[in-house]
C-alpha cells in the first residue's frame, strides 16, 4: 500500500473525470436535441463546445505528470447521466421535461465542481502548478455554467414547467 500516494490518487481521478468529460459531450448533444426551449438548446450546446476544450486541457494535464492521457469508466457520471436519459424518455414532451433535463445537467456540473476543485487542490499540494492553473481555468468555467443553468431555471425553463397549473 505504500505506493498509494497522492500522485497516484492525483493520476485515478484525473483518468476518471476525463472519461466523465467524454460521456458528458455525448450527452450534451442528446440532451440539445431533447431540450423544447431554444434557450435551453443554445446552452447545452455552447457548454458541449466548451467541454471540448475541458477534455483537450485535461489531456495536458497528463502530458505534464507524464502520463499517456486515458480515461477509467466513472459510475457516478453514468449515474448521473442515465437519470437524464430517465427524464427524456418519462417526460418527454411535458411542460417539466426540460426542468428535468436542466436539473440533470446541474447535477452533472455541480459533480464537476466538485472533482475540478479537488484536482486543483490535489496539483497545488503536489506542487503542479500549471496542472493547478489549468484545472481551475475549468473549474471556473463549471461554475459559470452552473450559474448560467440557474438564471435559465428561474427566469425561464421552471415557470414553463408549471404547464396548466400554474
Amino acid at each position: 500500500m505504500a505506493d498509494k500516494t497522492l500522485d497516484t490518487l492525483f493520476h485515478e481521478t484525473l483518468k476518471d473525470i476525463y472519461y466523465a468529460e467524454r460521456k458528458i459531450s455525448t450527452s450534451l448533444r442528446k440532451m440539445a436535441r431533447a431540450a423544447q426551449t431554444e434557450e435551453l438548446k443554445q446552452a447545452f450546446q455552447t457548454h458541449e463546445e466548451e467541454t471540448q476544450h475541458q477534455y483537450e486541457r485535461l489531456g495536458q494535464v497528463f502530458e505534464m505528470i507524464g502520463k499517456r492521457p486515458q480515461g477509467k469508466t466513472c459510475d457516478a457520471i453514468e449515474g448521473i447521466i442515465s437519470e437524464a436519459q430517465e427524464i427524456m424518455e418519462e417526460f418527454k414532451g411535458s411542460p417539466a421535461h426540460d426542468a428535468g433535463l436542466l436539473a440533470a445537467a446541474q447535477a452533472v456540473e455541480h459533480y464537476e465542481i466538485s472533482r475540478y476543485g479537488t484536482l486543483k487542490t490535489w496539483a497545488m499540494q503536489l506542487g503542479m502548478d500549471d496542472a493547478a492553473k489549468l484545472l481551475d481555468q475549468t473549474l471556473q468555467e463549471e461554475v459559470a455554467t452552473d450559474e448560467k443553468l440557474t438564471k435559465l431555471a428561474e427566469t425561464v425553463v421552471n415557470s414553463a414547467a408549471q404547464g396548466n397549473a400554474a
